[in-house]
C-alpha cells in the first residue's frame, strides 16, 4: 500500500510541478544579421513544413542515410521510405526529426547547430550534409546500446560526419546535458544557434530544463526541432507549456505517423502582444 500511495503522489507531482523556465536576455542577435538588410526572410510555418514534407526532404535524407554506417534504425528508416514510396508514389508526404533537419538547414543556412541527443549522429548527419561549413556543437551520454543499438561514441560521430562531407568545426561534450548545457554556454556567452535540436532526456524535468537551457540562444529567425512528441505523451505537454504558449515563436508538429516531431521558429526577441506571422 505505501509503494501505491508513493506512486500516486509523484503522478500527481507531476501534473503541477512548475517546469524550468527559460531566462531570456533582450537583445538576442538574428539569423544572417552580417547580410544586407531584407535579405535574409524567416520563414514562415507553412514553408518550413511544405519543404519537411517533400518528396525532395525524403529523397534527400534516404540518400544521406546510405552513406552512414548500418544500423537497426538506419535499416529500419530506409524501409519504411522505400515501401511509402512505393505505395503511394508522388503522394506521399511524411516528416520526422531528419527531414525536417533539412529543410531547416536549406531554408536558413545555419552557421552553428546546438543539439542535445547526438547518438549515433543520424539526425546531425542531415545537418552536416546540407550545410557542410556549419560548426557542430553536440551532447549526449552515449549510452552504450541505448536502444538495443551500438552507440559508438563521439569519436564514430565524427566519422560519420566526415563520411557526409562536412567540413566545419565539431565539438561533442559527454555528459548530463542538464550540466553540460549549461557549462559548455556559460563558457560561450556570445555563442548563439541558428538550429537547435532537443532530442535526449525525455522525462519531464529533464526535457523541460533542455529547452530551457538552449531557448535564450536560439537565435531570432533560427528554428528549433523537438523530437518524440507523439511516442512520449508527456513531451507533448513539455512543448505545449514551455515554447507553444510563447508568442516569441510560431510553431509546426506532424504527428500523423513515425514519433512525432514539432517545431519552432523564433519571431521575436521579446514576447508579442499580438505575435506577427512571418511572411
Amino acid at each position: 500500500m505505501a509503494l501505491v500511495s508513493h506512486r500516486r503522489i509523484r503522478r500527481a507531482w507531476e501534473r503541477v510541478r512548475p517546469f524550468p523556465s527559460p531566462r531570456y536576455v533582450p537583445g538576442t542577435p538574428k539569423i544572417g544579421e552580417n547580410q544586407p538588410p531584407m535579405v535574409v526572410q524567416i520563414p514562415n510555418t507553412l514553408t518550413l513544413a511544405a519543404a519537411a514534407t517533400s518528396g525532395e526532404a525524403n529523397a534527400f535524407v534516404a540518400s544521406i542515410v546510405e552513406m552512414l554506417t548500418p544500423s537497426e534504425d538506419v535499416a529500419g528508416q530506409q524501409a519504411y521510405y522505400r515501401l511509402s514510396q512505393a505505395q503511394f508514389g508522388r503522394y506521399w508526404h511524411y516528416a520526422d526529426l531528419t527531414t525536417v533537419l533539412w529543410a531547416a538547414a536549406t531554408l536558413i543556412r545555419p552557421n552553428n547547430y546546438l543539439e542535445i541527443g547526438v547518438r549515433r549522429g543520424r539526425s546531425t548527419a542531415m545537418v552536416a550534409a546540407t550545410c557542410p561549413d556549419c560548426a557542430i556543437y553536440g551532447f549526449d551520454l552515449w549510452v552504450a546500446d541505448y536502444g538495443g543499438v551500438p552507440n559508438p561514441g563521439p569519436d564514430f560521430v565524427r566519422s560519420e560526419l566526415r563520411a557526409v562531407g562536412h567540413r566545419g568545426n565539431v565539438e561533442l561534450s559527454s555528459g548530463d546535458s542538464r550540466e553540460t548545457v549549461p557549462a559548455f554556454l556559460r563558457a560561450h556567452p556570445q555563442l548563439y544557434f541558428d538550429l537547435i535540436t532537443v532530442d535526449g532526456d525525455h522525462s519531464l524535468v529533464g526535457a523541460a530544463t533542455d529547452l530551457a537551457n538552449v531557448l535564450p540562444r536560439l537565435k531570432v529567425g533560427g528554428i528549433l526541432a523537438f523530437d518524440d512528441i507523439s511516442r512520449v505523451p508527456i513531451l507533448r505537454r513539455v512543448w505545449d507549456k514551455v515554447v507553444k504558449r510563447d508568442s516569441r515563436f510560431v510553431t509546426w508538429e506532424y504527428n500523423d505517423a513515425g514519433y512525432g516531431i514539432a517545431v519552432a521558429i523564433r519571431i521575436g526577441d521579446e514576447p508579442l502582444l499580438v505575435a506577427m506571422r512571418p511572411t
